[in-house]
């Protein structure tokens, strides 16, 4: 299933049972029957239906959303061997410390409310009828160091941008990682029909502004005092860019 794909269920119960494994990321198909104080049999039936129009997927006794494979992207750098691939469920802890670290560097906002939201849902990727998201990982030795995030509203009117956030861990910085982070979220976002990214930071944050007008990313506006940092008050930059897909 793609996560830009509109759901549609003909049985409310289906839609219930999808509901709360989108809402939990991985779950044991038992949990889910009980807390839906479904009948055994019935309950078997739907999850059949569901697999089969590609809604969820079912690993022994586990469901999880059937969300479209990605490719494993390999990267090799003069110093340094990274992967960029779509985050799992088992990401979750070091994606949430990831992005913890860098919003530590008080500069990236955004990345603290991303953070913030992972460790209160408990669920990286979501896709449901008020908003889905889209996260890719860079991953050193299969350890997370970076990560870009597509925050994708259902909003009709609003169904052709998306909001990106992108950071990774300062030791592997200036080995090209970030790049290829944000190209990945970009040729996504085109491939799946955006036309409009954003991304916006405190005006404080020199390297991320730097980092995105380096590619093609162009302030669109800027609000005053937006932010109070270490008791000082900081603008916040708003940068976006078209997508020539």
């Amino acid at each position: 299933m793609e996560l830009t794909e509109q759901l549609n269920f003909d049985h409310e119960d289906r839609r219930d049972i999808y509901d709360y494994v989108e809402a939990h990321g991985d779950v044991r198909a038992d949990q889910v029957r009980r807390a839906l104080n479904l009948d055994p049999e019935a309950f078997g039936h739907h999850v059949t239906i569901l697999r089969r129009d590609g809604y969820v997927r079912r690993d022994g006794n586990r469901l999880r959303v059937a969300y479209q494979e990605e490719d494993v992207e390999e990267h090799a750098a003069a110093d340094v061997t990274f992967t960029i691939r779509a985050a799992q469920q088992r990401d979750l802890s070091g994606l949430i410390g990831v992005i913890r670290e860098v919003a530590e560097e008080g500069t990236y906002i955004e990345a603290e409310t991303v953070a913030d939201l992972l460790d209160h849902e408990e669920v990286i990727l979501r896709h449901n009828e008020v908003r889905s998201r889209m996260v890719f990982v860079a991953c050193v030795d299969d350890e997370v160091v970076g990560w870009v995030h597509l925050d994708l509203p259902e909003m009709e009117k609003l169904a052709h941008t998306a909001v990106l956030t992108v950071g990774l861990l300062p030791t592997y910085r200036d080995h090209g990682i970030g790049t290829a982070l944000l190209d990945r979220g970009v040729r996504w976002a085109c491939e799946h029909g955006f036309e409009k990214l954003y991304n916006s930071v405190p005006a404080t944050n020199e390297a991320a502004v730097d980092f995105l007008e380096a590619h093609g990313w162009e302030t669109e506006a800027i609000r005053e005092d937006h932010y109070h940092i270490d008791g000082e008050y900081v603008d916040e930059m708003m940068l976006a860019t078209f997508l020539d897909c």
